[in-house]
């Protein structure tokens, strides 16, 4: 696979709900804090997004935007209009709803897909600090690539034939991923971190052989060859643009796999240590240490990993569908 599907397939991504919905006339609608991430886009019509902290971003036919950092937000017609919130206006229309369409105000002025991302997995950090609190895909060329899924959303959300939840659903995650890849491909210049780097082919290079590989023992020479770069010049380029050293994305790719492998395999610490490169189970444990915040022994167990210098990743929890689209 490539590194970006290894990451989301790492992470276990997961639908809280599918789902959206119609509006009619103005509104103003304020929802609160979430875990994981939200991938919504417009089908037709247009409105406001603001997200705390944040300008308000103008949204339209076709826009869609990624909330990845669990701010509070507000979706509007008029940003003049008293918010109401989410939990209330919906809680009438949404119970038992999800994945349909739900219609506020008689509906026909707006229309708004998508769904509501967790993970089991316990390693979200490493694709959501990298991204800005709204990713914003609007080039022309872009939505034309997400037209086709977001009418087929809609389409089965307000048909309701048999099967329509589950296909709404994978229509949801085909949308997150084909998001992501826009905006990998159109996002700001400059950012620092892997997923970023991967719009670099050199970059992206080096990090598809250690994903490719990573039992083998690396060596700065051999990435830099992978990079077509000279050994000084790909050390700094990678420490810019990724924000770590190749060895320290390595080290921390690796035992990400072994926290998936301690969770989900019934694999001894030492296959998983041999499997990743450590000739010693000893020496795999302290670097996993090192890396997570605690042992791999410990890990098993449900020690919490401290993989993100932004906190603690959380496990997340299932909520229903109306607390799924509201929060």
């Amino acid at each position: 696979m490539d590194p970006l599907s290894d990451v989301l397939s790492l992470l276990r991504p997961h639908t809280y709900v599918s789902g959206g919905f119609e509006v009619g006339g103005n509104i103003s609608v304020q929802f609160g804090p979430y875990e994981g991430i939200k991938c919504y886009a417009v089908v037709y019509g247009q409105c406001w997004l603001a997200v705390e902290g944040m300008e308000p971003v103008l949204l339209t036919a076709d826009d869609c935007f990624l909330l990845p950092h669990g701010r509070p937000f507000r979706l509007a017609t008029d940003l003049s209009l008293k918010p109401v919130d989410a939990m209330s206006i919906l809680a009438s229309k949404c119970k038992g709803n999800n994945g349909r369409l739900t219609v506020i105000n008689g509906g026909g002025d707006g229309c708004i897909v998508g769904g509501h991302f967790a993970f089991t997995g316990k390693h979200a950090r490493m694709l959501l600090d990298v991204l800005p609190p709204i990713a914003h895909i609007r080039k022309e060329s872009d939505k034309a690539a997400l037209r086709w899924s977001l009418e087929r959303m809609r389409q089965e959300m307000s048909e309701q034939r048999p099967g329509g939840f589950l296909v709404a659903e994978h229509l949801a995650h085909m949308i997150l991923v084909q998001a992501l890849r826009l905006y990998l491909a159109e996002g700001p210049k400059g950012g620092v971190g892997w997923l970023y780097a991967l719009a670099d082919p050199q970059m992206s290079a080096a990090i598809q052989a250690m994903h490719g590989e990573p039992k083998r023992r690396w060596t700065l020479e051999e990435l830099a060859g992978e990079a077509r770069m000279s050994r000084s010049s790909f050390a700094l380029k990678f420490k810019e643009r990724v924000g770590q050293s190749p060895m320290e994305y390595l080290t921390r790719w690796r035992m990400l796999l072994a926290g998936d492998r301690l969770k989900n395999s019934g694999d001894s610490i030492a296959a998983i240590a041999l499997s990743l490169g450590y000739e010693s189970e000893s020496a795999f444990s302290t670097a996993f240490k090192r890396t997570m915040g605690c042992s791999p022994r410990q890990y098993s167990r449900g020690c919490p990993p401290v993989v993100s210098p932004r906190g603690v990743e959380q496990e997340a929890v299932p909520a229903d569908a109306l607390e799924a689209v509201a929060s």
